[in-house]
Parts: C-alpha cells; structure tokens; sequence
C-alpha cells in the first residue's frame, strides 16, 4: 500500500497532470523581437537590454523608479460625472471604464502622487497608455488641477510624465474642454514661480500635445518618442508625400528646436532633480545623502577618545 500511494500514483499523476506555466514571464521586443526575461525586463524599466527600445511602463512602476525608495503618496483626484453623454458604440462607456479599470487596476488613466527625488520634493503625474489609450477625458483634466493645487499649496515643482492617444471621443466635447483646463492649470504653477517638468514618452499626441504637454518650463523626451498632433500617417495621406526618415520622433523634434533634451529613461531621476535645483537656485543633489544621526546615537557609536599625554613638568 506505501508503494502504491508513494509511488505509483503521484507518478500516474505527473503523467496526466498539466503543469500551469505562467504566460508573462517573457516579453518580445516590439522593435528588435528579441525575447526578454520579465524580472530583467522590470529591473532595466521596461527598456530593451538588446536593442534599448523604450516600452511602456505603468504610472505606479514609473514613481517607483522615481520617488526615493520607491515611497510616494497618493493625491486624491475628484470623480467627474461617470458618463455624461451616456455613449455608447460597440459598448456602453461605463462598460469600457469598468474593463480598463480591471485591467490596469487604476481609476483612471492618470496617476497624482507626491514624495522626494533625491532629497527634492516634488509633485508628480504620469499618464497611462494602457488605460483607454491614455485618453483625455475628464478625470485627467481633474488630475492635473488637483497636482498644480497640490504643487502650489506645498511650494513644490511639478513633473508630468505624457503617454496618450489624444482626447477621449466618448466624452465629446466636455474632453476638449480638458485643454483649456490643463492650461489654466499650468499658468497657476507659472504665476506661483514654480517649475514644470514634462517628460513626453511615446505617444504623446493629439490633443494633450496641442496643451498640457508642449506647456513646460523644460520639455524632455524619451528616445524614439512619437509626438505630434496628427499621425504620420495622417500626413502622408493628406499632403500625399514621403516624410523624411524619423519624423515626429524626438530626436528630429529635438533637432528642429521642440525639445530641450531626449533623455534615457535610466538618466532621467538625476535629470529632472538637476533641472529642478538649478530652477530653485539649489545646491546640486548628493547620492546617498541621508539624514544625519541623532546625538545620543552619535555618541554611543563613536569611538572613545584618546587619552590625552601627561602634562610635561617643569
């Protein structure tokens, strides 16, 4: 009987059994194909450690790699009305919302959050792409208010990280209005004397580039990020020619004076703080600079002193 259960059926078992292996743990490269390991993916984030193509990464995984330690704090973002025109085309929008959200995990498809980037605080906002294509809809326009109230009330930079498809069509145009919303929103930050970082990752088009994002103090960019208003595609159809090699990508926009910078997504913590500070009129940040220990700590720990010679006689 021992043989049989310690033997024979887990053996059966293993034979019939299906092993459940998981699905993500490797990722292909859409520019290069290569296959990527997902915690080497996630420890390089989210960029290619064969050809360097930057993929998209979540709001939540960006402030990680961003914020010190990976500690932030959440701002609450008011709830717009849930479906204002009561849209519907294949589905009813709220359907679509409630999917994203299941999806993605997140409200929305924009994150607020506040914390430190090597000792400088700072408020930050990043936009989803996988959320409704990172669409503009009403409850991105309430996020980007709410961090510019946020960043003036605490006296703070603010940093806005863009991923979308433009405006979100089932809203109409209550989404529209977004863009004037945004950019009252980024004039209260420039009336307060405070800066504003953008980081335009890809894509970043159609309406949220004709606003908020093209608004910054400093306009950064991630390589090989499209950014435009109308697609290239778009434009090829409409004026019925070849576009030069690269076009609406950052490095030609950097090159033809829209940008400032086209940053590595690895280079880009000590960009923005360097940036910051030289906007403050701060020192420059120092790695590993931590808070200095208590005195009764100090003393403890600190070695005994010497004892000192004997005075000489006369």
């Amino acid at each position: 009987m021992n043989w049989i259960s310690n033997y024979v059926r887990p053996k059966i078992n293993s034979l019939f059994s299906r092993r459940e292996v998981p699905e993500n743990l490797w990722t292909k490269c859409p520019e290069c194909g290569t296959m990527l390991f997902h915690r080497e993916l996630a420890d390089n984030l989210n960029v290619c450690t064969h050809c360097d193509h930057h993929m998209a990464i979540t709001p939540r995984d960006r402030f990680i790699a961003l914020f010190d330690g990976g500690v932030f704090v959440e701002v609450k973002v008011p709830e717009p009305i849930a479906d204002p025109l009561h849209f519907r085309d294949q589905k009813k929008y709220p359907d679509r919302i409630k999917a994203a959200q299941k999806a993605t995990g997140e409200r929305d498809a924009m994150l607020v959050a506040e914390g430190e980037v090597l000792r400088t605080p700072v408020v930050a906002v990043a936009q989803d792409f996988a959320f409704m294509a990172g669409s503009m809809g009403m409850y991105v326009g309430n996020a980007i208010i709410a961090a510019a109230e946020r960043a003036v009330a605490l006296k703070r930079p603010l940093v806005l990280f863009s991923a979308a498809g433009g405006a979100r069509m089932q809203e109409g145009i209550l989404s529209l209005m977004q863009m004037p919303r945004s950019t009252v929103a980024v004039q209260m930050l420039k009336e307060a004397g405070l800066p504003y970082i953008v980081v335009l990752t890809h894509p970043t088009t159609g309406g949220v580039t004709a606003s908020y994002a093209m608004l910054g103090d400093v306009q950064i960019a991630e390589p090989n990020a499209l950014i435009c208003f109308a697609g290239p595609r778009v434009i090829e159809q409409t004026i019925r020619e070849k576009l030069p090699e690269g076009f609406q990508r950052a490095e030609y926009l950097l090159d033809h004076g829209m940008l400032d910078r086209v940053t590595h997504r690895k280079n880009l913590k000590d960009e923005i703080v360097t940036i910051i500070r030289m906007l403050t009129r701060q020192t420059p940040a120092v790695h590993g600079d931590l808070p200095v220990p208590a005195p009764s700590n100090a003393s403890s720990n600190a070695p005994a002193p010497a004892p000192k010679a004997p005075a000489a006689k006369a």
